[in-house]
């Protein structure tokens, strides 16, 4: 009887202790050989309203829009032409759909930090906004720290604010606060454009969970040693930059989502922020400066090492 007892605690412990240390196994890995074959081009009109012209693969790899090595991949921008219908780029949804991951980027360059641009990496389920949307890397202008947003379809509130970055908005819910969404500001200036380039980059990471939704940034300096091995253990990482978790179905929320990489200009946020923005002195509007001035875009490219998608097992 007791030791049958002893047995039974001793199960019990054991499927609570496989539990709390389960751990990441590889699901995908975009390498340079493979990247752009699992990922569909957008070329259609841009949802958020930029002047933009997404183009397809073959035009992308005619113009010099994307390329890659050995190392890494490339996703540019036009940058020589002066236009009256939006500035030429490169938008790419994964063909694979997740729920649920460890979404790991090694990413050495970003467009940030020039007038006129709003790029982003980011995950989106279907029909938009009901599946959610998760913001990993977004922003406008000559930002210099990230922002890391959530968006869904039903009223959520989740303050994602952790001890590295200061909490924007608790609000996820797309119909109200004109789309804000729920954020934080990653305190790190290395966080977004300049800064991080001149840093030579870094990583980020997103941990979508049932309970939570967690982004980690990591400058060049500072990767932990497990984060770009085969078993990543965001147990050993310290606090992420944002961490939301409250009053929010997240399963409900968040579904089915692609990973998305583009680079827009203007529009609904970089557009209408514009004329309070430091750039506001360099043309009338921001179509303007961007129609009229290609060269400020040469440094308006992704330049991408390694991303990798881990399930738990």
């Amino acid at each position: 009887m007791f030791s049958s007892t002893l047995l039974r605690i001793a199960a019990v412990f054991g499927s609570i202790v496989s539990v709390s240390q389960a751990g990441y196994t590889i699901a995908d890995d975009y390498t340079p050989s493979n990247f752009f074959d699992k990922f569909d081009f957008f070329n259609a009109k841009d949802p958020t309203n930029g002047f933009v012209q997404y183009i397809d693969r073959p035009t992308a790899e005619n113009t010099g829009l994307i390329a890659r090595n050995d190392r890494s991949i490339y996703i540019g921008v036009d940058h020589k032409t002066v236009t009256s219908t939006g500035r030429a780029s490169v938008r790419i949804g994964s063909k694979t759909s997740y729920t649920h991951g460890l979404f790991i980027a090694d990413i050495g360059h970003m467009p940030g930090g020039i007038c006129g641009t709003w790029p982003a990496f980011w995950t989106v389920g279907p029909n938009w906004p009901s599946g959610g949307e998760i913001d990993i890397i977004e922003e406008v202008h000559e930002a210099t720290n990230n922002h890391a947003t959530l968006h869904t379809n039903t009223w959520c509130e989740m303050d994602g604010g952790t001890s590295a970055s200061t909490p924007l908005s608790n609000t996820c819910y797309a119909y109200t606060n004109g789309n804000t969404g729920c954020g934080v500001q990653d305190k790190s200036p290395q966080s977004y454009g300049v800064g991080f380039n001149q840093n030579g980059g870094g990583v980020y990471a997103m941990e979508w969970a049932s309970h939570r939704i967690a982004i980690w940034f990591f400058p060049r300096h500072a990767i932990p040693g497990n984060a770009l091995s085969e078993n990543p253990d965001p147990a050993t990482w310290g606090p992420p930059m944002a961490d939301f978790k409250g009053n929010c179905n997240i399963d409900e929320n968040f579904r089915d989502h692609q990973m998305i990489f583009d680079t827009t200009f203007c529009g609904d946020w970089a557009g209408s922020v514009w004329g309070s923005s430091s750039c506001a002195s360099k043309a009338n509007s921001c179509t303007d400066f961007v129609a009229n001035n290609p060269w400020a875009f040469a440094e308006a490219y992704w330049v991408i090492y390694s991303l990798k998608v881990f399930k738990q097992y």
